[in-house]
């Protein structure tokens, strides 16, 4: 009788030890890094999805351009979200694909921009073609993050595409396509 109650209270006891590990690990899975950043473009038309906005980042206190020194990104298409695919030289986004950025430690100013010398969107009035797209900024802190913000294309008061880029914590409208952020 005695072996029986030491044989079940060691059974109860390994058990409770695997199933604390188990919550253990699951928190660790799903606790968020506070200096990683999900910049999300949806879809748009297919006018303006393959045109590409560039990030720059910016120190916030010095205004010292740091994309490529205070943060790596890798980028994975909707259609894959677990994907993560290395940029191999510039970090952009196209409609429907997602960054994920590392930053270290700080606060910054993010913005998106597109030359126009690297526009090459189909459809659009021959003005857009001779201006760079550039963005609002939008500032960023890891000691008090954002999980996600989101980049769209910006339009007139009816609906045309007008070149710039509009970044902003809350999603964009759906219809089919993302609707375009209105001046």
């Amino acid at each position: 009788m005695k072996t029986k109650k030491a044989e079940l209270f060691s059974i109860a006891f390994f058990l409770l030890l695997f199933l604390n590990g188990i919550c253990l690990y699951a928190q660790d899975e799903v606790r968020h890094n506070p200096w990683s950043l999900i910049i999300y473009r949806p879809e748009n038309s297919w006018q303006i999805n393959e045109t590409r906005c560039y990030l720059k980042l910016e120190d916030a206190e010095t205004g010292e351009d740091v994309t490529y020194t205070k943060a790596k990104a890798n980028y994975s298409w909707i259609s894959e979200p677990k994907k993560g695919i290395p940029y191999e030289r510039f970090y952009y986004l196209c409609g429907g694909m997602a960054m994920h950025l590392l930053l270290k430690k700080g606060r910054y100013k993010i913005s998106f921009c597109t030359p126009k010398e690297k526009i090459f969107a189909q459809g659009l009035s021959q003005e857009l073609f001779e201006k760079d797209w550039n963005s609002n900024i939008f500032l960023y802190d890891t000691e008090n993050p954002a999980k996600v913000i989101f980049v769209s294309p910006t339009a007139n008061e009816n609906g045309f595409y007008n070149g710039s880029w509009h970044i902003d914590h809350k999603a964009p409208e759906f219809f089919k396509f993302t609707k375009p952020e209105r001046d």
